[in-house]
């Protein structure tokens, strides 16, 4: 028997409860709050260890090295590492009327992470019945996206990279928020089962009409063995923008921020 779910387009009052209304405000706040941003840029792969959030820093550091006001957004909530990685200690955030103070690192990269707001070592754990955390965790995680793209007063920046997690859920969260969908760096490892995961993220995104900027290959001339970088660069025509050694040095970074801002 055939399931009958409506959309929210289709119900009527009272089940709709004002929700169009609720999220073109939702988006309102997030186009307010990023009217200083020249361009955000997520940071994807569709799978998990292949250094995403390494590149993601990395990236951000570089940036601001060369002058540019780079902000990084964590958006993986159950691991986040990006203050970790920007060299950040932890510390309570910061409340102005204007909206959360965002973490600032040694060369300037602004930061909001789940890391700034959880204990050293805590999981994420969000309040309510535990036996249907399956029902409500993901619509919970979404809003805690918006509140980290609308009440971080992240200012003026030429860049704002966004860390996604594993998958391709919260990019779709992410797209969803802004009033276009955010360009996509890809990082991808060598070998071919990480160029399949990434090759099906890269489509998603090109389906819903994201900028590909191109694709970072990280890890090359370690144990792993293949060349998922410049297979997914030809099959999807863009750049392949670096491969990453496995012990990198600062300065790849900065070469990686030269190709992306001149193809920007």
């Amino acid at each position: 028997m055939p399931l009958n779910i409506r959309t929210y387009h289709e119900l009527t009052e009272p089940d709709r409860s004002g929700l169009p209304g609720q999220i073109a405000a939702q988006r309102r706040r997030v186009a307010a709050r990023l009217a200083g941003v020249g361009r955000v840029v997520a940071v994807m792969s569709g799978k998990g260890g292949v250094g995403k959030s390494f590149a993601t820093a990395g990236l951000a550091r570089a940036l601001a090295r060369a002058g540019r006001a780079a902000g990084v957004l964590d958006a993986d909530f159950n691991g986040p590492t990006i203050p970790a990685l920007l060299s950040l200690p932890v510390a309570r955030c910061t409340l102005h009327e204007d909206g959360i103070e965002p973490a600032v690192s040694a060369e300037g990269v602004r930061c909001f992470s789940m890391a700034l707001l959880l204990e050293d070592g805590r999981p994420l754990g969000f309040r309510g019945p535990e036996a249907d955390s399956h029902v409500w965790r993901e619509t919970l995680e979404a809003a805690a996206l918006r509140e980290f793209l609308a009440d971080v007063a992240w200012g003026p920046l030429d860049r704002l990279l966004v860390d996604l997690p594993p998958g391709i859920q919260r990019f779709q969260e992410l797209a969803g928020l802004l009033p276009a969908p955010p360009a996509v760096l890809t990082v991808t490892i060598p070998t071919a089962e990480s160029r399949d995961a990434v090759r099906r993220a890269m489509q998603f995104a090109r389906e819903r009409r994201a900028e590909l900027l191109g694709v970072v290959e990280n890890m090359v001339d370690g144990p792993f063995a293949g060349g998922a970088g410049e297979d997914l660069a030809r099959e999807f025509g863009v750049p392949l923008l670096a491969r990453i050694p496995w012990h990198p040095t600062p300065d790849v970074w900065e070469a990686v921020a030269r190709r992306l801002e001149g193809g920007s």
